[in-house]
Protein backbone atom coordinates (compact mmCIF):
# COMPACT_ATOMS: atom_id res chain seq x y z
CA UNK A 1 0.00 0.00 0.00
CA UNK A 2 1.30 3.46 -0.87
CA UNK A 3 2.14 6.05 1.73
CA UNK A 4 -0.96 8.07 0.78
CA UNK A 5 -3.09 4.95 1.08
CA UNK A 6 -1.73 4.25 4.57
CA UNK A 7 -2.46 7.82 5.65
CA UNK A 8 -6.01 7.61 4.29
CA UNK A 9 -6.55 4.31 6.09
CA UNK A 10 -5.33 5.86 9.34
CA UNK A 11 -7.66 8.84 8.89
CA UNK A 12 -10.61 6.54 8.24
CA UNK A 13 -9.74 4.47 11.31
CA UNK A 14 -9.38 7.61 13.43
CA UNK A 15 -12.76 8.84 12.19
CA UNK A 16 -14.39 5.51 13.08
CA UNK A 17 -12.82 5.55 16.55
CA UNK A 18 -14.04 9.11 17.13
CA UNK A 19 -17.56 8.23 15.93
CA UNK A 20 -17.66 5.15 18.17
CA UNK A 21 -16.37 7.15 21.16
CA UNK A 22 -19.10 9.73 20.60
CA UNK A 23 -21.77 7.01 20.67
CA UNK A 24 -20.30 5.64 23.90
CA UNK A 25 -20.45 9.15 25.38
CA UNK A 26 -24.10 9.55 24.38
CA UNK A 27 -24.95 6.11 25.76
CA UNK A 28 -23.26 6.87 29.09
CA UNK A 29 -25.07 10.21 29.39
CA UNK A 30 -28.40 8.52 28.72
CA UNK A 31 -27.60 5.83 31.28
CA UNK A 32 -27.08 8.53 33.92
CA UNK A 33 -30.45 10.04 33.01
CA UNK A 34 -32.13 6.92 34.33
CA UNK A 35 -31.34 8.19 37.83
CA UNK A 36 -30.26 11.83 37.43
CA UNK A 37 -32.11 14.71 35.79
CA UNK A 38 -30.12 16.40 32.99
CA UNK A 39 -28.89 19.80 34.09
CA UNK A 40 -29.40 21.34 30.65
CA UNK A 41 -29.80 20.40 27.00
CA UNK A 42 -27.85 21.44 23.92
CA UNK A 43 -30.89 23.38 22.72
CA UNK A 44 -31.22 25.22 26.03
CA UNK A 45 -27.56 26.20 26.01
CA UNK A 46 -27.83 27.54 22.47
CA UNK A 47 -30.93 29.52 23.44
CA UNK A 48 -29.19 30.93 26.52
CA UNK A 49 -26.28 32.08 24.36
CA UNK A 50 -28.67 33.64 21.84
CA UNK A 51 -30.55 35.55 24.54
CA UNK A 52 -27.36 36.83 26.14
CA UNK A 53 -25.96 37.88 22.74
CA UNK A 54 -29.15 39.65 21.64
CA UNK A 55 -30.42 41.19 24.89
CA UNK A 56 -27.40 41.05 27.24
CA UNK A 57 -29.81 39.46 29.71
CA UNK A 58 -30.92 35.94 30.50
CA UNK A 59 -34.63 35.82 31.25
CA UNK A 60 -34.92 32.16 32.21
CA UNK A 61 -37.65 30.11 33.85
CA UNK A 62 -37.19 26.41 34.55
CA UNK A 63 -37.83 24.13 37.50
CA UNK A 64 -37.61 20.37 37.44
CA UNK A 65 -40.60 18.56 38.93
CA UNK A 66 -40.94 14.80 39.22
CA UNK A 67 -43.44 12.98 37.03
CA UNK A 68 -45.99 12.61 39.81
CA UNK A 69 -46.10 16.41 40.14
CA UNK A 70 -47.06 16.89 36.48
CA UNK A 71 -50.75 16.73 35.70
CA UNK A 72 -51.92 13.59 33.92
CA UNK A 73 -53.96 15.99 31.80
CA UNK A 74 -50.79 17.57 30.43
CA UNK A 75 -49.20 14.20 29.74
CA UNK A 76 -52.30 13.09 27.81
CA UNK A 77 -52.52 16.40 25.96
CA UNK A 78 -48.88 16.33 24.83
CA UNK A 79 -49.14 12.73 23.64
CA UNK A 80 -52.41 13.48 21.81
CA UNK A 81 -50.91 16.54 20.14
CA UNK A 82 -47.32 15.50 19.49
CA UNK A 83 -47.13 11.71 19.30
CA UNK A 84 -50.33 9.66 19.47
CA UNK A 85 -48.41 6.39 19.15
CA UNK A 86 -45.90 7.21 21.90
CA UNK A 87 -46.73 4.24 24.12
CA UNK A 88 -46.59 1.75 21.23
CA UNK A 89 -43.69 2.65 18.94
CA UNK A 90 -40.00 1.90 19.50
CA UNK A 91 -38.88 5.51 19.03
CA UNK A 92 -39.56 6.26 15.36
CA UNK A 93 -42.82 6.39 13.40
CA UNK A 94 -41.59 5.54 9.92
CA UNK A 95 -44.97 6.11 8.26
CA UNK A 96 -45.27 9.57 9.80
CA UNK A 97 -41.74 10.42 8.63
CA UNK A 98 -42.58 9.34 5.08
CA UNK A 99 -45.74 11.44 5.04
CA UNK A 100 -43.86 14.46 6.40
CA UNK A 101 -41.14 14.06 3.75
CA UNK A 102 -43.71 13.89 0.96
CA UNK A 103 -45.52 16.96 2.29
CA UNK A 104 -42.27 18.90 2.59
CA UNK A 105 -41.43 18.01 -1.02
CA UNK A 106 -44.80 19.39 -2.15
CA UNK A 107 -44.33 22.53 -0.07
CA UNK A 108 -40.86 23.05 -1.54
CA UNK A 109 -42.14 22.68 -5.11
CA UNK A 110 -45.02 25.08 -4.40
CA UNK A 111 -42.70 27.69 -2.92
CA UNK A 112 -40.30 27.36 -5.87
CA UNK A 113 -43.12 27.99 -8.34
CA UNK A 114 -44.20 31.11 -6.44
CA UNK A 115 -40.61 32.38 -6.38
CA UNK A 116 -40.23 31.80 -10.12
CA UNK A 117 -43.39 33.79 -10.84
CA UNK A 118 -42.19 36.63 -8.64
CA UNK A 119 -38.80 36.73 -10.33
CA UNK A 120 -40.37 36.73 -13.80
CA UNK A 121 -42.95 39.39 -12.99
CA UNK A 122 -42.35 42.38 -15.35
CA UNK A 123 -41.30 45.67 -13.79
CA UNK A 124 -43.33 48.71 -14.75
CA UNK A 125 -41.47 51.41 -16.69
CA UNK A 126 -39.87 54.05 -14.47
CA UNK A 127 -40.77 52.02 -11.39
CA UNK A 128 -38.12 51.65 -8.73
CA UNK A 129 -36.67 48.19 -8.63
CA UNK A 130 -37.65 46.25 -5.52
CA UNK A 131 -35.87 43.19 -4.18
CA UNK A 132 -37.75 39.96 -4.71
CA UNK A 133 -38.96 38.53 -1.42
CA UNK A 134 -38.58 34.78 -1.64
CA UNK A 135 -41.14 32.45 -0.12
CA UNK A 136 -39.64 29.81 2.16
CA UNK A 137 -41.32 26.40 2.09
CA UNK A 138 -43.19 25.38 5.22
CA UNK A 139 -41.40 22.46 6.86
CA UNK A 140 -43.45 19.92 8.80
CA UNK A 141 -42.00 17.23 11.02
CA UNK A 142 -42.89 13.64 11.70
CA UNK A 143 -40.72 13.28 14.79
CA UNK A 144 -41.86 11.37 17.85
CA UNK A 145 -41.50 12.67 21.40
CA UNK A 146 -38.40 10.49 21.79
CA UNK A 147 -36.84 11.93 18.62
CA UNK A 148 -37.56 15.47 19.78
CA UNK A 149 -35.93 14.70 23.11
CA UNK A 150 -32.88 13.17 21.37
CA UNK A 151 -32.47 16.29 19.24
CA UNK A 152 -32.93 18.74 22.11
CA UNK A 153 -30.61 16.87 24.48
CA UNK A 154 -27.57 16.48 22.28
CA UNK A 155 -27.83 17.89 18.76
CA UNK A 156 -27.55 21.20 16.94
CA UNK A 157 -30.47 22.62 14.96
CA UNK A 158 -29.08 22.29 11.42
CA UNK A 159 -30.84 19.89 9.06
CA UNK A 160 -28.75 17.32 7.21
CA UNK A 161 -28.58 13.55 6.79
CA UNK A 162 -25.68 13.10 9.21
CA UNK A 163 -27.53 14.90 12.02
CA UNK A 164 -30.74 12.98 11.25
CA UNK A 165 -28.85 9.69 11.35
CA UNK A 166 -27.34 10.60 14.72
CA UNK A 167 -30.82 11.53 15.93
CA UNK A 168 -32.06 8.03 15.07
CA UNK A 169 -29.16 6.41 16.94
CA UNK A 170 -29.77 8.50 20.08
CA UNK A 171 -33.51 7.85 19.82
CA UNK A 172 -32.99 4.09 19.89
CA UNK A 173 -30.56 4.49 22.81
CA UNK A 174 -33.17 6.43 24.77
CA UNK A 175 -35.82 3.80 24.10
CA UNK A 176 -33.43 0.97 25.02
CA UNK A 177 -32.18 2.46 28.29
CA UNK A 178 -35.07 4.54 29.64
CA UNK A 179 -38.70 3.71 30.28
CA UNK A 180 -41.43 5.55 28.43
CA UNK A 181 -42.38 7.22 31.72
CA UNK A 182 -38.84 8.55 32.18
CA UNK A 183 -38.59 9.73 28.56
CA UNK A 184 -41.84 11.67 28.95
CA UNK A 185 -40.74 13.07 32.33
CA UNK A 186 -37.44 14.38 30.92
CA UNK A 187 -39.17 15.75 27.82
CA UNK A 188 -41.83 17.65 29.78
CA UNK A 189 -39.22 19.17 32.09
CA UNK A 190 -36.98 20.44 29.30
CA UNK A 191 -39.14 21.31 26.30
CA UNK A 192 -39.44 24.99 25.31
CA UNK A 193 -42.72 26.80 26.01
CA UNK A 194 -41.71 30.38 25.18
CA UNK A 195 -38.79 32.79 25.24
CA UNK A 196 -36.62 31.47 28.07
CA UNK A 197 -39.46 29.28 29.37
CA UNK A 198 -38.58 25.62 29.72
CA UNK A 199 -40.47 22.78 31.31
CA UNK A 200 -44.02 22.14 32.45
CA UNK A 201 -43.70 23.87 35.82
CA UNK A 202 -42.36 27.14 34.38
CA UNK A 203 -44.96 27.12 31.59
CA UNK A 204 -47.85 26.45 33.98
CA UNK A 205 -46.79 29.29 36.26
CA UNK A 206 -46.16 31.70 33.37
CA UNK A 207 -49.41 31.18 31.48
CA UNK A 208 -51.88 30.15 34.21
CA UNK A 209 -50.30 31.01 37.60
CA UNK A 210 -50.67 27.35 38.52
CA UNK A 211 -48.34 24.49 39.33
CA UNK A 212 -47.92 21.78 36.72
CA UNK A 213 -49.79 19.39 39.02
CA UNK A 214 -52.97 21.50 38.97
CA UNK A 215 -53.52 22.06 35.26
CA UNK A 216 -57.03 21.46 33.95
CA UNK A 217 -57.75 19.64 30.69
CA UNK A 218 -58.16 22.73 28.49
CA UNK A 219 -55.16 24.47 30.02
CA UNK A 220 -53.10 21.35 29.35
CA UNK A 221 -54.39 21.19 25.78
CA UNK A 222 -53.38 24.82 25.18
CA UNK A 223 -49.84 24.16 26.37
CA UNK A 224 -49.60 21.05 24.20
CA UNK A 225 -50.72 22.94 21.09
CA UNK A 226 -48.04 25.57 21.68
CA UNK A 227 -45.16 23.11 21.45
CA UNK A 228 -44.42 23.22 17.70
CA UNK A 229 -44.01 27.02 17.77
CA UNK A 230 -43.91 28.24 21.39
CA UNK A 231 -42.41 31.68 20.69
CA UNK A 232 -45.11 32.37 18.11
CA UNK A 233 -47.99 31.28 20.33
CA UNK A 234 -46.56 33.05 23.37
CA UNK A 235 -47.35 36.37 21.67
CA UNK A 236 -51.01 35.37 21.18
CA UNK A 237 -51.82 32.77 23.84
CA UNK A 238 -55.56 33.18 23.23
CA UNK A 239 -55.47 33.35 19.43
CA UNK A 240 -58.23 31.75 17.41
CA UNK A 241 -56.17 28.93 15.92
CA UNK A 242 -54.64 27.97 19.26
CA UNK A 243 -58.02 27.93 21.03
CA UNK A 244 -59.66 25.89 18.26
CA UNK A 245 -56.81 23.41 18.09
CA UNK A 246 -56.75 23.11 21.89
CA UNK A 247 -60.44 22.16 21.86
CA UNK A 248 -59.66 19.43 19.32
CA UNK A 249 -56.81 18.06 21.43
CA UNK A 250 -58.95 18.19 24.56
CA UNK A 251 -61.54 15.99 22.85
CA UNK A 252 -58.85 13.36 22.11
CA UNK A 253 -57.25 13.26 25.55
CA UNK A 254 -59.66 10.79 27.13
CA UNK A 255 -58.57 8.09 24.67
CA UNK A 256 -54.85 8.49 25.43
CA UNK A 257 -53.20 5.75 27.46
CA UNK A 258 -50.36 6.95 29.67
CA UNK A 259 -47.16 4.91 29.88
Amino acid sequence: MSRIGVQLARLVMLGLICAFSLQVFFFARIGLMAVLAPQSTTFQRSEAWRLISETHQLPWRQQWVDAELISHQLKRAVIASEDAGFTDHSGVEWEALEKAWEKNQRNEQRAEKINERREQKPVRPNAAAKPVVRVEPKVVGGSTITQQLAKNLFLASERNFVRKGQEFVITFMLEAVLSKERILEIYLNNVEWGEGIFGAQAASEHYFRLSAANLGSFQAAKLAVMLPAPKKFEKRPNGGFLMSRAATIQSRMSSVDLP
